[in-house]
């Protein structure tokens, strides 16, 4: 099992290149940022592109993994995506991953302008979106015409430096999204109960993850694909459990979701006065000691 982070973009950089550095330090596999042009409570705080953060991050860090936890289509197309992608690739010397999913109805639906997709369009264009990136991103010059997204003669000279190219993350719970999961993804992302940490009470939320790695197990086997060749990831913070009070707390937390097949654990970087707030000495704890005792 690998720890990793998330480290909000919400740092002018003279501040929050010492995180990222930081993150390297302790050891963590990854440090993802979340890819919106803003979010909820952070609403009217400072917010940072993702892009941008993650490509100084790469010329501030050496060996430590990068990427977005998750970017979408909701303000995105995956010509000028790609683009971006080759180039942070190149920067960080392929230490990138793409968390990717079909995106939702918050204040990225309708920043430029347009009307909240609703559920099965977003789903519609997911699945035209991520096989057009995945192709862009293999490819030197892209052609396909889509009923949401197109390219022509696009170009992407020279590719990643990840090869065939920078690993795809899918977050999805829907059938739908865990079948491009099956087909794209090296990584599968969740987050816990999609409705809510309301709905779902702390003792069954590892149930919940056991249900969605059932039925994307069902949707590798479909696609003639192992479930056991794509990294599970679980972004903790999106339910009522707490495993970030306490080493202990930590340590029974990952020992449940390493038993239910678990293999990256992603934890919020502590933020005072908001809803990640967590003391930092226990969490730099957690980060260098959390996984040693789990046996």
């Amino acid at each position: 099992m690998r720890l990793s982070t998330v480290i909000l973009p919400i740092h002018r950089w003279g501040e929050g290149q010492k995180i990222w550095r930081r993150a390297e330090d302790l050891g963590f596999h990854a440090a993802y940022t979340y890819d919106h042009l803003s979010w909820r409570s952070f609403r009217d705080e400072p917010w940072f592109g993702s892009v941008p953060t993650l490509t100084a991050a790469a010329c501030a860090t050496e060996r430590i993994r990068l990427g977005t936890l998750v970017t979408s289509p909701n303000f995105r197309h995956p010509v000028t995506l790609a683009k971006e992608l080759i180039t942070l690739d190149d920067v960080s010397g392929g230490r990138v991953t793409l968390g990717i999913g079909a995106g939702g109805t918050g204040f990225d639906a309708t920043a430029t302008g347009q009307q909240a997709w609703s559920p099965k369009e977003r789903a519609d264009r997911f699945g035209e979106f991520l096989p057009l990136l995945d192709e862009l991103l293999r490819s030197d010059a892209t052609t396909r015409e889509g009923t949401y997204y197109s390219a022509v003669e696009a170009r992407n000279v020279p590719g990643c430096v990840q090869t065939p190219r920078v690993p795809f993350y899918v977050a999805a719970t829907g059938p739908r999204g865990l079948r491009l999961a099956a087909e794209y993804g090296q990584g599968w992302v969740t987050y816990g109960d999609p409705k809510g940490p309301a709905d779902v009470p702390v003792e069954q939320a590892p149930a919940v993850i056991a249900q969605q790695i059932a039925k994307l197990t069902a949707a590798c086997e479909a696609k003639g694909r192992d479930v056991a060749t794509l990294e599970k990831v679980l972004l903790q913070g999106s339910t009522a459990e707490k495993p970030l009070q306490s080493v202990d707390a930590f340590v029974d937390w990952a020992g449940t979701y390493r038993e239910l097949g678990i293999t990256e654990l992603v934890i919020h970087w502590p933020v005072p006065d908001s809803i990640f707030e967590n003391d930092l000495a226990v969490f730099e704890q957690i980060a260098t000691e959390g996984l040693a005792q789990l046996g």
